[in-house]
């Protein structure tokens, strides 16, 4: 198979040329020789994108996603390989489900699909979880993910066995004491929609505790979706001083503010919440000078009755694998921030290093996982066209550019636009 003509965004750099596949893998990037193949010509040839913290619900709450139309999701939005958070029901926290995963996956036969596992069995924060045995069914990190591991020695434990089988720890950083049922960000907006607020030292001092417990143990950790400027502060800081630490943020806090949460639309109930401006640009800033690693969907679809309900009462999270890639694109390429080879660092080489995974740049004899998309294609955000059973998004009716034409993982081609 042959593309031919397109935008290849490498490493070093955008150069047009054609890419040759052959046998699942990356034969050549360059002129190829006389033969039938797609013709690229006006789109953009990415490394196939990767997500590295992304909820299935399968097992468990199949009404909200399961692993086949959430596989769909990530090929219609650019993703070849997608990282599933373990808050399943039963929790992704033994060897069963893991392979359980693993098997519904290889079924559904689209993106590359790894489980995260838990940290401690059942998210109880009371016992550390079987993560060797989890590891040899195929786990790629653990993670807490939906809150911290509140006992600081227990994390610390974590962090060491995790280590001893080449695992990281992904940090979802929340002090559940001062969140004290807060759903928004505390601000003006909470106070004039009478929302209770939840402060930033909520997320800020579980990222100081772990960057203290990477410091001290000489371990990497790494940190999920930061939302504030204080919270970039402190990791900007610690990679200063050489702390083995990496972390991700996600579209919604680097495109909206907490003044979405002034409409009640529930699709603005995120955890973290949405922030303020100087948190915005905060965010924006240690992406462009690369205090955050990564860029991740932290999707998190739902059923309409878990969000069309009052807002103190409705589900965090938005459904993001099928409006990541646009969004990112034109705030932060189409906004002077980000380069395209950046936006691929960002979206592709960095989750691949993060979590020691095949792929993620485009190169000679790496697997042919491939993101093509026109950029110079606008379009609507629609909920009613996501494939997602997820259709809680706080973005229906923006304008993006850059859609998403073919994905192709290991040189077969997952999606095609119509």
């Amino acid at each position: 198979m042959i593309f031919k003509n397109a935008e290849v965004v490498l490493k070093s750099g955008v150069v047009r040329a054609d890419v040759t596949v052959e046998n699942g893998r990356i034969a050549a990037i360059g002129k190829a020789g006389a033969g039938d193949g797609i013709d690229c010509t006006g789109l953009t040839l990415f490394p196939g994108l990767i997500d590295m913290h992304v909820h299935l619900r399968d097992p468990g709450f199949e009404r909200k996603e399961d692993i086949l139309s959430g596989s769909r999701a990530a090929v219609k939005g650019g993703f070849t390989q997608i990282c599933c958070m373990p808050n399943t029901q039963p929790v992704t926290d033994n060897k069963v489900v893991v392979t359980y995963i693993k098997e519904r996956a290889r079924a559904a036969g689209l993106c590359k699909v790894h489980p995260i596992g838990a940290i401690t069995k059942g998210q109880k924060g009371e016992e550390l979880a079987a993560i060797g045995g989890m590891k040899a069914a195929g786990i790629v990190a653990i993670s807490e993910d939906g809150k911290s591991v509140q006992n600081t020695k227990l994390m610390a434990n974590a962090m060491l066995y995790a280590s001893d089988f080449g695992l990281k720890c992904l940090c979802h950083c929340e002090d559940a004491s001062l969140v004290d049922g807060g759903v928004v960000n505390e601000g003006y907006c909470s106070t004039v929609t009478g929302l209770k607020g939840s402060v930033r030292a909520a997320e800020d001092i579980i990222i100081a505790r772990e960057l203290c417990l990477a410091e001290s143990l000489g371990l990497p950790v790494h940190i999920c979706h930061v939302s504030t400027y204080s919270g970039v502060q402190l990791i900007r800081e610690a990679k200063a001083r050489g702390v083995k630490v990496t972390a991700e943020t996600c579209p919604h806090y680097f495109t909206l503010t907490d003044d979405a949460i002034r409409s009640f639309d529930t699709n603005t109930k995120v955890n973290p919440p949405l922030r303020e401006e100087k948190d915005r640009l905060a965010v924006i800033e240690g992406l462009r000078d690369g205090t955050l690693d990564c860029i991740v969907t932290d999707h998190a679809p739902h059923h309409e009755d878990d969000k069309r309900v009052e807002y103190n009462a409705a589900a965090f999270g938005i459904s993001g694998l099928e409006t990541s890639f646009a969004l990112s694109y034109t705030q932060l390429v189409k906004g002077g921030i980000l380069s395209l080879p950046q936006l691929a660092e960002k979206m592709s080489a960095n989750p691949a290093k993060i979590l020691g995974l095949e792929g993620g740049e485009l190169e000679t004899g790496a697997p042919a996982d491939l993101t093509i998309a026109d950029l110079g294609k606008k379009w609507k955000v629609d909920p009613k066209d996501f494939v997602s059973k997820g259709k809680n998004t706080p973005f229906a009716g923006r304008e993006v550019f850059g859609k998403v034409v073919y994905t192709v993982v290991d040189g077969e081609i997952k999606y095609g636009e119509k």
